[in-house]
């Protein structure tokens, strides 16, 4: 079966690592006419270009009829270069934001042949990204709509994904080198058995379980009266086991893919460049574009905290912050589950890229 996207070769893709991806490329999907006004739309951890097109389609704000749609995979999807389609390269080098945005921005500019966008969004690492596009080509975008994420990894969340990392090592016996690091190589590389990928990506789901959803939602029971499941176990073996494994005989589950992406999660920070050089309040201050920042009240990883401060730091009159009322926590912004979280988010994207 032919791939459902496209993809743009990169070349030998230098990383700011030091590190490079030979004969790297960048996967990539668009909606509607290039005539039209440009939306570019990142993938988030683990998710497939596929797994963005729930927000799109003519009754929703992101509407192929109004909007060129670009929506480009991340580092280590499987799609975009990634340990599972470059087996080679081991170990992968690390990635950051910073690569991704500049090799989207090559895609877009030069393949695509978009000199300026009217927005930027995206969720959760699309939010991450969103952020690493204001800061690294203010001047590209109007808007940006950074939704159930952050500019900067708080220190919180790279806890937490330091125990995703150590979930998925632990299958093969193997252990995290530290946090912003990957896995503490001793003897050698080596690779993953069939058992290992599975014992590994069953870990991460039941990781992940505790963290994607909010308190409320275990307490109200919404995984069984709204997502049908029987009882907890049901949820955390067939939703978030399943959510793991699902791709896990295609590249896209594959842990070294996961990993790759944690890495560019856990080290996330839009002020790590030049000419901001670790100043985040300069970082947030070098937004230009009007920025509409969309936390979900019970996010565990990004609470609406931290969405505050991003914005209190940016220049007045640039920022906007507004919670999801929701108790889906991390879920509310994606990818479409809570119908309700659905069209709030429309209606605000329709009311602030529409409108302004």
């Amino acid at each position: 079966m032919p791939a459902d996207y496209e993809t743009y070769s990169l070349g030998d893709f230098k990383l700011k690592s030091g590190g490079t991806i030979p004969d790297a490329h960048i996967a990539y999907k668009t909606f509607g006419e290039s005539s039209k006004p440009a939306i570019v739309y990142p993938s988030w951890y683990s998710g497939a270009i596929g797994d963005n097109e729930w927000l799109i389609g003519t009754d929703k704000c992101l509407n192929p009829d109004k909007y060129f749609i670009i929506i480009t995979a991340l580092f280590g999807n499987g799609q975009s270069s990634s340990p599972s389609n470059k087996p080679e390269l081991r170990p992968f080098p690390n990635v950051l934001f910073y690569d991704n945005v500049r090799a989207q921005h090559e895609l877009v500019t030069k393949k695509l042949g978009v000199q300026h966008a009217r927005a930027v969004l995206g969720w959760s690492m699309g939010a991450g990204q969103t952020y690493q596009w204001a800061t690294q080509f203010p001047d590209f975008m109007d808007l940006v709509v950074p939704f159930c994420g952050s500019a900067k990894t708080s220190l919180h969340n790279q806890v937490f994904l330091e125990s995703v990392k150590s979930a998925i090592l632990a299958a093969k016996g193997a252990s995290s080198a530290g946090v912003c690091k990957g896995e503490a190589i001793q003897g050698g590389y080596r690779g993953w058995s069939d058992e290992e990928r599975t014992v590994g990506l069953k870990a991460l789901g039941r990781v992940y379980a505790g963290w994607g959803f909010s308190q409320a939602f275990y307490r109200e029971k919404l995984y069984e009266s709204v997502l049908g499941f029987k009882d907890l176990e049901d949820f955390m073996v067939n939703f978030w086991e399943a959510w793991a494994l699902s791709k896990s005989k295609t590249p896209y589950r594959h842990p070294e893919n996961m990993l790759v992406m944690l890495h560019t999660w856990q080290a996330g920070d839009c002020s790590a460049q030049e000419p901001y050089n670790g100043d985040f309040e300069a970082a947030m201050k070098g937004i230009k574009a009007k920025a509409f920042v969309l936390p979900s009240k019970t996010d565990l990883y990004f609470p609406p905290e931290d969405s505050e401060n991003e914005v209190a730091h940016m220049s007045s009159g640039i920022g906007l912050c507004m919670a999801f009322p929701s108790i889906w926590g991390h879920w509310a912004g994606g990818p479409g589950q809570s119908t309700e979280d659905v069209k709030w988010l429309d209606s605000k994207l329709r009311w602030f890229i529409d409108r302004q």
